[in-house]
């Protein structure tokens, strides 16, 4: 399965999942799933204020918990409701993404040693990051089986990959090419058959890739946080204790050396809304 606009604002992935449909591509073997998830977002799409149709009433891709989608109540959450039996179906998913801030690509793995595997075989992106998600929501990829030791020893993966800036045309070069890294991983569309159907959609490998594992968050807890400086994202901050914004009156700091900033953004700054993870680098071996 490969799941796009589960933000109304992130373009790339929609864009990438019309080229598929596009091309008329059919599976080799097994089912290929292509989702178009919030659409009712995306028809609110102003190019002029772009964030305001990130969702409707909430974050599609915090609600993907058996009592959140059986309570309803939302559109996000019926919306996930209804797309939840063909996540459920799926073996494998690569969720697409895009970043409010300009930044390079991220692989976003979750905490499983096989979905780290899978992104160190795709070869791309350079930056993978392991997380346990928001404290506010799960995931649509830690959803079910995707969460579980179980589903992944059962041959479960799954991938979610920011491809660069909401406004970035490169964005949607990633987009395509983690499409066909990825389903030609899978199996379920051949190397020869996916490259004369969609010529140029793979690009080149990264000269190495390094995993970021994720050891803390700063959680906004009012709504007048910020930075000190406007972090892109992926920046090293050599010493514990580093303040790096402010909640309120409260200092935001680094919990340990070498710490690497992922994801700040100040955009959904409201209080419960993960502002910045941090992480420190890993030996692949370790995992």
């Amino acid at each position: 399965m490969v799941a796009a606009l589960v933000h109304g604002n992130e373009l790339c992935g929609a864009l990438a999942v019309l080229g598929l449909l596009e091309a008329g591509l059919r599976p080799s073997q097994g089912r290929l799933t292509l989702a178009f998830c919030n659409l009712a977002a995306f028809d609110r799409f102003d190019a002029a204020d772009g964030d305001a149709s990130r969702f409707v009433e909430q974050d599609l891709n915090r609600q993907w918990t058996p009592e959140r989608l059986a309570e309803g109540g939302t559109l996000e959450r019926r919306r996930a409701r209804a797309l939840a039996p063909w996540v459920d179906q799926a073996d494998w998913l690569l969720d697409l993404h895009s970043m409010h801030e300009e930044a390079p690509p991220l692989c976003l793995t979750g905490l499983f040693d096989e979905n780290i595997a899978l992104a160190l075989a795709l070869g791309t992106p350079a930056d993978i990051v392991v997380d346990a998600g928001h404290k506010d929501g799960v995931r649509m990829r830690d959803f079910g089986r995707f969460g579980t030791a179980e589903g992944m020893a059962a041959g479960a993966r799954s991938l979610l990959v920011e491809c660069g800036f909401h406004g970035d045309p490169a964005s949607l070069d990633v987009a395509r090419d983690q499409c066909r890294r990825f389903l030609v991983a899978s199996g379920v569309i051949d190397a020869a058959r996916i490259d004369a159907a969609l010529p140029g959609w793979l690009g080149p490998d990264v000269p190495g890739q390094r995993i970021l594992q994720v050891t803390g968050a700063a959680v906004a807890r009012t709504a007048d946080a910020s930075f000190v400086q406007a972090f892109q994202g992926l920046e090293t901050i050599e010493h514990a204790g580093t303040v790096i914004g402010n909640d309120g009156m409260a200092p935001i700091v680094t919990p340990h050396d070498d710490c690497v900033l992922v994801m700040p953004s100040l955009r959904q700054a409201l209080p419960g809304v993960t502002i910045v993870r941090f992480a420190r680098r890993i030996d692949p071996a370790s995992t």
